[in-house]
């Protein structure tokens, strides 16, 4: 049995939440059914296009995209940020 805080807030159930997959930060709904309430479980998803030719063209873009960002710049030096990949392993060691 869950109790309603003082800011109306409830606790779900550890065995009821591991039962139908509910994780921090899910939103659920609560819905009037005559002399009950019932929990809904938010499953915010994309809607999948229904039709082939959307679904080509949406591959399509994020190949194009997955291109773009897998080319690297011809003739531009790296960025210097101020540390090397060695002083992150080294960082916090003692030397």
């Amino acid at each position: 049995m869950a109790k309603i805080t003082s800011k109306y807030q409830v606790t779900v159930p550890q065995a009821i939440a591991q039962q139908y997959g509910i994780r921090p930060g899910d939103d659920i709904e609560w819905v009037p059914a005559g002399e009950v309430i019932r929990v809904v479980l938010s499953r915010k998803k994309a809607a999948a296009p229904e039709d082939t030719e959307s679904k080509l063209r949406l591959f399509d873009e994020a190949t194009e995209r997955h291109r773009k960002r897998s080319q690297k710049p011809a003739g531009k030096p790296p960025r210097n940020r101020g540390w090397t990949r060695e002083d992150l392993y080294l960082r916090g060691r003692a030397r």
